[in-house]
């Protein structure tokens, strides 16, 4: 029997992954042009697939790029000319931050410390900040953003660009599009797929900004600028040759999870979370790294351990895969992930062996 995999990503792959990759290979998928219609075809039906899925509104655009972090990278140089403005809570915010500084801008940020939330009703976003940043769901240290939160600063910041990273969320967290102009995921998690495929869905107000900072003479990027990637998507393409394996896979995991349905998706999910706080929270030995209750995460939970490696030989030994604690906390954590794979009796028989 192989092993069950609870890292945040990549994590464990869907039962009928094996299943679509062979059919894949014996469909010739892995071979066709990337300029056919057999292609448009796989383009067309992933895109309406996650669209249908996500609850997505048909004005939004989806692109298909290489990881989550290239999104950042197009995100900033696409649509910001100076500054951006960003919730730092753990590596992967400032790792969006980092990425506005090395593209020469001059990014501001409101940093919380680590497993701790922000108080949205204080937030003062400065005039200059051209777009706001968050990581709705901190992979690092396992805290989450109150999507509900996003309400405050849309309504007082209705002008300014709204960025949301739900790599780890997605799809469990409820984005309401009307308050974000774009989100981004990588498929490697929350979609139980292999890596190598990032998922970028934006609104036009990110593509007219793209057009004004490329009329004004700032770099915008070559092929992964949004201008060739619209044209591109517009006729169910990439600029460049994709992961084209991956656009099929993600077609095809979407319309099973969508027959799921997200709501009973949404209803596990809490229900495994449940199960794993309520067993930390009583454990004599592993606790909870964040305290708060209202912005832990329920997706990846992260677990103060003293012998951190220790517990991961022993699950592992038992069958289950965990993650170890992120950068600094790599050897005092370890991370836990809660994504629809996971069935609920393996989260218990997992925590049986943590005893």
């Amino acid at each position: 029997m192989g092993k069950i995999f609870f890292t945040p990503g990549p994590t464990q792959v869907y039962d009928s992954v094996p299943h679509y990759i062979n059919d894949a290979i014996n469909k010739d998928i892995c071979s066709i042009s990337h300029r056919g219609r057999e292609f448009q075809q796989i383009f067309q039906d992933a895109v309406s697939s996650l669209k249908k899925f996500l609850n997505v509104p048909d004005e939004f655009h989806v692109f298909f790029l290489g990881s989550a972090t290239e999104a950042m990278e197009r995100i900033i140089e696409n649509c910001v000319a100076k500054c951006s403005y960003h919730f730092v809570n753990g590596s992967f915010s400032k790792r969006f931050f980092t990425i506005a500084q090395e593209l020469g801008k001059v990014p501001q940020k409101l940093e919380a410390d680590l497993g701790r939330g922000f108080d949205f009703g204080r937030t003062e976003i400065p005039d200059e900040a051209e777009i706001i940043c968050f990581t709705q769901n901190e992979t690092s240290t396992g805290t989450a953003v109150d999507v509900n939160d996003l309400n405050l600063i849309k309504e007082n910041y209705p002008d300014k660009i709204i960025a949301v990273d739900i790599v780890s969320s997605v799809p469990y967290v409820n984005i309401d599009y009307s308050l974000i102009d774009c989100t981004f995921f990588s498929v490697q998690k929350g979609f139980g797929l292999p890596a190598g495929l990032g998922v970028l869905i934006l609104n036009n107000k990110l593509i007219e900004k793209s057009r004004l900072l490329a009329g004004k003479g700032y770099t915008v990027g070559s092929y992964h600028n949004f201008i060739n990637l619209l044209k591109s998507a517009e006729k169910n393409q990439t600029p460049e040759t994709p992961n084209v394996l991956g656009i099929y896979l993600l077609g095809k995991i979407c319309n099973e999870l969508h027959q799921k349905g997200i709501d009973r998706i949404r209803r596990e999910t809490d229900k495994k979370a449940e199960i794993l706080y309520k067993f930390f929270d009583a454990h004599n030995l592993y606790k909870p790294f964040v305290n708060d209750k209202s912005v832990r995460s329920k997706t990846i939970i992260a677990i103060n351990a003293s012998n951190p490696q220790e517990l991961i030989k022993k699950l592992s030994e038992n069958g289950f895969v965990v993650g170890s604690g992120y950068g600094d906390y790599k050897n005092s954590q370890i991370r836990i992930a809660n994504f629809p794979m996971h069935k609920i009796s393996d989260v218990e028989e997992m925590l049986d062996h943590a005893e």
